[in-house]
């Protein structure tokens, strides 16, 4: 305990951040979105971003396959609970109109798809002239939630080359985090991999040198000047429907 009250004041807990900088920035991005709007959450899980909507006309969508257990591999949560969903259809056949949502919401999904370009489609058909999309999704991302997942994560140009190519001006398009902090989140998972993997649970030294290597990056994150051009937790875009877009 010590310990870790000493390393602590040699700079700020670096790579538990990935979560609470998404949260805050959906919190922030669907406020923005004019009251009344109709929004589709596409993919929505368990809908956990419905807390943010009281003022929009939300439609949640997923598949609705996911059991928590999935094949076993990598990453499961154990148990998953969709609660009441809107429509249960594939992402990329959604039985709505063209162009019946204002906005439309797609947090930590695109991994998931096996298709994630039929997918931006799909928005584009959806949404009216104008209308917004949000996304997000990891850069680089371990395995979880598998058989159901397809892709480690996306860069910057897979937005600006698929967006733009499908009838969307890109608005906002941020990264979440940067080098040192997505190193220092994996260190993070150490311990449970080693248990998990190795059949090992890390000891004092282990723990120490842990610690230590998590220090030595939130020092480094404090001067970043651009790491996240190399790798970052992942993105956060808003892009806008242009006229003309199939």
């Amino acid at each position: 305990m010590m310990l870790k009250k000493w390393l602590k004041r040699l700079g700020p807990d670096v790579g538990a951040d990935n979560e609470s900088n998404r949260e805050l920035w959906l919190e922030q991005t669907l406020r923005d979105i004019p009251a009344g709007s109709r929004i589709l959450d596409a993919g929505a899980g368990t809908q956990r971003y419905r807390r943010y909507c009281p003022h929009l006309k939300y439609v949640s969508q997923d598949f609705a396959q996911y059991d928590g257990r999935g094949d076993s591999v990598g990453l499961q949560t154990g148990e998953f609970d969709y609660g009441k969903l809107d429509i249960v259809s594939d992402i990329t056949q959604i039985p709505e109109p063209a162009s019946s949502f204002d906005a439309i919401l797609c947090s930590e999904v695109l991994e998931h798809v096996p298709d994630p370009i039929a997918a931006i489609k799909e928005f584009a058909r959806l949404l009216q002239t104008g209308g917004r999309l949000l996304l997000t999704a990891p850069f680089c991302s371990l395995t979880h939630f598998s058989p159901y997942h397809f892709s480690t994560g996306f860069n910057r140009y897979w937005y600006e080359k698929h967006l733009t190519e499908n009838g969307f001006r890109i608005s906002e398009l941020r990264s979440n985090g940067d080098y040192f902090s997505y190193l220092a989140q994996e260190l993070r998972r150490v311990p449970m991999v080693s248990t998990k993997y190795s059949n090992k649970r890390l000891g004092l030294k282990e723990r120490t040198t842990l610690l230590l290597a998590r220090s030595m990056l939130a020092r480094l994150q404090t001067r970043d000047s651009g790491s996240a051009e190399l790798m970052c937790y992942g993105y956060h875009v808003v892009a806008i429907r242009q006229s003309g877009a199939q």
